[in-house]
């Protein structure tokens, strides 16, 4: 009965993530429809990630409690993860997260549009590349025979991560509420949080790839 707990909550964050991003995409901040810009959609999202990051910790701690550790666990819970990671960044670098920029010095006529997450698209593409990169690096190992497990430098990515998407979504959800000194110290905040993810996002994969090197000169391939 136990052993199939871990797995249920590993696949209910998968529904969760689906919700969550049911949310985001509802959500259109100073849109010309203004049921779409109502908070409740952001606190509705900001709880089911909560709960979505609950799931995360119990499945694998559960999973090692009762010794029902398993392949299901093994392939699914990272490929949950990346998905609730990958597809937040996505949402947050989209246009519904983005609002008029006017110049100081212009005639206050909107000339562009500003993002209100601090998430640039490029930044998604380095997130992702580094995901990609990775997976073809263990893939290329496992199939080698070398062992290519996770890092410590892959969970403290991982936990950077998902601090700053709850990071994100409590700025989005509540700038409005403060006032100029208490929002410039917020996004200032909710940048570093997120040029450190980069950073860390980064040298994780640079330690991946590395290692990837040094296993293929101990064992290169058979010709």
């Amino acid at each position: 009965m136990f052993r199939h707990v871990p797995n249920a909550l590993t696949a209910s964050r998968l529904l969760l993530a689906g919700v969550f991003f049911a949310m985001l995409a509802y959500y259109q901040n100073e849109s010309a429809l203004p049921r779409h810009g109502e908070a409740l959609w952001l606190n509705i999202a900001l709880i089911v990630y909560l709960i979505a990051l609950a799931t995360d910790f119990l499945d694998g701690y559960l999973a090692r409690r009762w010794k029902v550790e398993g392949a299901f666990g093994r392939v699914v819970d990272p490929f949950v993860d990346k998905v609730l990671v990958l597809g937040s960044f996505i949402f947050f670098a989209g246009k519904n997260f983005t609002e008029p920029w006017t110049s100081p010095n212009g005639t206050g006529i909107p000339q562009g549009v500003t993002t209100i997450t601090g998430v640039a698209p490029w930044m998604v593409v380095v997130i992702l590349a580094r995901e990609l990169l990775v997976t073809s690096l263990r893939g290329s190992m496992e199939s080698s025979g070398e062992a290519f497990g996770a890092q410590l430098s892959g969970k403290l990515k991982m936990g950077f991560q998902s601090a700053t998407i709850l990071v994100i979504l409590l700025y989005v959800n509540y700038r409005r509420r403060l006032d100029a000194d208490a929002l410039r110290a917020a996004t200032i905040f909710r940048d570093a949080c997120i040029w450190m993810t980069l950073t860390i996002t980064v040298i994780s994969g640079s330690m991946y790839v590395h290692r990837a090197v040094s296993l293929y000169r101990k064992h290169p391939p058979q010709s």
